[in-house]
């Protein structure tokens, strides 16, 4: 019975990396639509697909031309905010220098068309007073 549940264990394991596999295939496809290239992330796929999704809905709201930056990192912290939680932060430029402490799981840097995004989380601890 043992030996039946590691086969089984196997299988899954080996399934589940032919998913994963087709998923990132999908999101490379999708991303190049997007004009998005990942840059550098430790970030669930399906947040960055909410990231990629709202980048892109921002920038093409705006004028033509020169993008703005600073709305663009304020649409994105607000909406990771709320969506998951306090203590998102934002960068977006076209040449900056970063070097960022995240909490695990909550770090995505891409670019969209020629801006740089840079989006991480860090811990928040109550204060003990």
């Amino acid at each position: 019975m043992e030996g039946a549940e590691e086969e089984l264990e196997r299988r899954s394991k080996f399934l589940n990396s032919l998913i994963q596999k087709k998923k990132g295939i999908d999101q490379k496809q999708q991303n190049a639509c997007m004009n998005i290239r990942l840059r550098a992330s430790d970030m669930p796929l399906s947040l960055q697909d909410h990231a990629f999704k709202v980048a892109r809905s921002n920038l093409d709201s705006m004028p033509s031309g020169k993008p703005d930056n600073k709305r663009l990192a304020l649409a994105l912290k607000k909406d990771f905010d709320s969506t998951y939680g306090p203590a998102w932060h934002c960068i977006v430029g076209s040449s900056f220098g970063s070097y960022v402490t995240h909490s695990l799981g909550g770090f995505l840097y891409f670019s969209i068309d020629k801006v740089y995004v840079l989006l991480f989380k860090t811990a928040v601890e109550p204060l003990d007073r």
